[in-house]
């Protein structure tokens, strides 16, 4: 989604330097939606992997698959 983002700002700025305004707004719009997208997707996947982290960290079974590991 980040690289559609991407595409999406330099095909704006293209146009925008080729005077295509309507193009160029329309392009900045949908590139700013999607990184947007890309940065909430972040955040979520962010959240979860602290999540996960910190159960994994307050585990009961941690030390037991410490112990049968050594």
């Amino acid at each position: 989604m980040f690289r559609w983002a991407v595409l999406f700002l330099i095909i704006s700025l293209i146009a925008g330097g080729l005077g295509l305004t309507n193009i160029s707004a329309m392009a900045k719009r949908i590139s700013m939606i999607l990184f947007v997208l890309f940065f909430l997707g972040f955040l979520a996947l962010l959240g979860f992997a602290y999540l996960v982290g910190s159960a994994i960290e307050h585990s009961e079974l941690l030390p037991v698959v410490a112990t049968a590991l050594a």
